[in-house]
């Protein structure tokens, strides 16, 4: 198949090797640093080469059906993509997550460079599976999976989107002071923050805050609660409140509920600086949350496309 006017973009992250060596400038000083504290590096330097050699593969594979333009994931947030652009994350589950939410309708292959080392819920190809995958996501003929994702806007116009969840409150994670409006009812809420899941982050930070509150509920005799499992296509985002205080003038009524299309999320910032808004877990990219700012929740107007 020649390559035509096919453009694959590799999205490639840097290795715990290479952090290493940017910490600590040089590969030498690196292994002394690691050794010193009884760690083995040998470890660090087998996972940079296993890396290094899948994408190498994915760069010889995706060469032969279209022309490659490879970045680091530091740059993807100011990446301009093409329409017709199809998207290759080679790393972990967070890579491909992070790289999702700022594609629009491109599809996305999920790569797992080192089988034996991650799981990959989000990585259903290992390198070579790009011989056989690429010609058809090519050709427009593959299967794939959507996924949901959230949008958070301000009303000056701000957008930031979440393939898993989105956290609103402080930068160092202690009282957040807001109002909060779900559809028809409005809090003064003290909290350390609030996440909003989409369905494919219902296993990640949700079920972190769900696990305490089902042992919680154990040590209260109240039951078994059983955690809500959502599809990663679900049209429904889920939002609990974190450790919400309830005091003379705050409220801890409304911590928890669905936003579907025909419902309304929205926060009003109470503090006066350090407030946030990010998504999966990237502080990098991060809208402010301080006095005044209005922030709607919704689900985004465009859905993630994973290669299958």
């Amino acid at each position: 198949m020649e390559r035509g006017m096919n453009k694959v973009v590799i999205v490639k992250r840097k290795t715990r090797l290479e952090d290493l060596k940017r910490r600590y400038n040089t590969v030498e000083q690196a292994r002394f640093y690691v050794e010193h504290l009884g760690a083995d590096f040998r470890d660090y330097e087998k996972e940079h080469a296993n890396y290094y050699a899948a994408l190498e593969c994915v760069r010889q594979i995706a060469g032969k059906y279209a022309v490659i333009q490879e970045i680091d994931r530091d740059y993807v947030p100011n990446m301009i993509f093409g329409a017709e652009d199809i998207v290759v994350a080679v790393g972990q589950d967070g890579l491909v997550a992070n790289v999702m939410k700022y594609l629009d309708g491109q599809p996305l292959l999920g790569v797992n460079p080192d089988a034996a080392r991650w799981d990959g819920f989000l990585l259903p190809f290992e390198p070579g599976d790009l011989e056989r995958v690429l010609p058809q996501v090519t050709a427009g003929h593959f299967r794939e999976k959507r996924i949901t994702m959230g949008k958070a806007e301000t009303r000056d116009g701000q957008v930031l989107y979440a393939v898993n969840d989105f956290f609103v409150g402080i930068k160092n994670h202690t009282s957040a002071r807001y109002h909060i409006c779900y559809n028809d009812t409005v809090e003064n809420q003290s909290s350390s923050g609030v996440i909003i899941s989409t369905g494919l982050g219902m296993s990640g930070w949700h079920r972190s805050i769900m696990a305490e509150f089902r042992g919680m509920a154990k040590a209260f005799h109240m039951g078994d609660v059983p955690e809500p499992e959502y599809r990663w296509d679900t049209e429904k985002l889920v939002f609990q409140v974190r450790e919400p205080y309830p005091g003379r003038f705050t409220q801890a009524g409304l911590v928890y509920g669905q936003v579907t299309a025909h419902d309304r999320l929205s926060f009003v910032s109470d503090m006066a600086e350090d407030g946030v808004i990010f998504s999966d877990g990237i502080l990098e990219d991060t809208i402010e949350f301080n006095a005044g700012t209005r922030l709607d929740i919704t689900i985004a107007e465009r859905a993630g496309r994973l290669v299958q």
